[in-house]
């Protein structure tokens, strides 16, 4: 089996509710994976992709984050109605979905204009 092409990381981090930095999956019922695994499986797609659950990705701030490898693409503010449109854009046609990237100054950065100290 050839290996898959994309890996979808989805961030599945949960704090306690109010926490000031936030969490990407405060319900902690992983729908955001789920979904993405769905859309998969319906296009056809699981030889190719994989969506799988992360740790935290430290992007709270910008949250729910999904990245994807081997490209290294960063996204924020994911919701269930992005899915189709990541998955249509960038796995199947190669451009990211533009409107969610993660600036490239903000990712892994302390210093983030947008994060909020623990």
């Amino acid at each position: 089996m050839p290996s898959f092409e994309h890996h979808i990381f989805v961030c599945g981090n949960q704090r306690s509710s109010g926490h000031p930095r936030g969490c990407c999956d405060p319900e902690g019922g992983e729908a955001l994976r789920g979904a993405f695994k769905s859309a998969l499986k319906a296009k056809g797609l699981r030889a190719i992709a994989r969506a799988n659950r992360s740790g935290c990705l430290d992007q709270c701030e910008h949250g729910p984050c999904v990245v994807v490898y081997p490209e290294g693409i960063w996204y924020g503010a994911v919701g269930l109605e992005d899915v189709e449109e990541i998955i249509q854009a960038h796995i199947t046609g190669g451009a990211p979905v533009e409107r969610l990237l993660l600036r490239e100054d903000c990712i892994n950065n302390r210093d983030c204009p947008h994060r909020r100290k623990d």
